[in-house]
């Protein structure tokens, strides 16, 4: 590597000293999709560092005891928004109990939220939702003869991302169903955050091959121990 490279650098030593400035009360983005694709790295430091009221934004909020559900162990959390939750019997519990704030969304309204809050788009229009639960309280618009509802573009303070592969620039591949929710919610943070399972010198990654160019990404990690969990594990007899 040589000087200029160095110099622009992204990569922190540990997901502790990446999460300098993470504080209370912040909005987190967190990637994956289940256990799939989650920085798990980031999120035990996010745990381990205290912070608390945090709003986070994932597709799930993890198992009760991975993921997302670390943090719910601890009460770290004061509103999920999130569109499946089904996995997570403490995610009920507390927001049975009003512990929890919730505020659910459908996986491609969220998916386009989060796009949209990366690009900035502060709203789009989009039938999904129209007619139920989703839709109350917001502006609803005909266009052509169809009622769409307004959704809003979400951003966070921080976000946090797991890929297969990234250089010191910040250049990431994910790899298959890895991908999921971690290229949107890498452009909607203010500081985003990547761990990644191998992490090469720049140059060595074919541009082609590319998913998240390294402009969206201010801080990176080489992540340890990844756990190959799965939240139902079904086998024949």
């Amino acid at each position: 590597m040589n000087q200029n490279q160095k110099y622009l650098s992204k990569v922190y030593p540990d997901a502790k000293s990446a999460l300098t400035g993470i504080k209370d009360n912040m909005t987190v983005l967190v990637g994956g999709f289940g256990l799939c694709g989650i920085p798990e790295n980031l999120i035990v430091a996010m745990r381990d560092s205290g912070v608390k009221n945090l709003t986070c934004v994932s597709n799930n909020a993890g198992v009760a005891d991975w993921g997302l559900g670390l943090l719910l162990q601890t009460k770290q959390i004061k509103k999920m928004v999130s569109s499946y939750v089904g996995e997570n019997p403490l995610f009920e519990k507390q927001y049975m109990n009003g512990e929890l704030e919730v505020e659910f969304a459908p996986q491609g309204t969220l998916a386009e939220r989060l796009r949209a809050g990366g690009a900035g788009i502060p709203g789009f229009y989009t039938p999904t939702g129209v007619g139920t639960l989703v839709a109350e309280g917001k502006e609803l618009k005909d266009f052509d003869g169809r009622t769409f509802v307004l959704e809003r573009g979400i951003t966070g303070d921080f976000a946090l991302v797991k890929a297969w592969k990234g250089d010191h620039y910040g250049n990431l591949i994910f790899r298959k169903t890895a991908r999921n929710f971690n290229p949107m919610i890498a452009t909607a943070g203010k500081i985003t955050i990547a761990e990644v399972e191998e992490l090469v010198e720049v140059g060595e990654l074919d541009p082609d091959q590319i998913h998240t160019p390294g402009i969206y990404i201010q801080r990176i990690i080489q992540g340890t121990d990844y756990q190959k969990r799965i939240e139902q594990r079904t086998v024949r007899t």
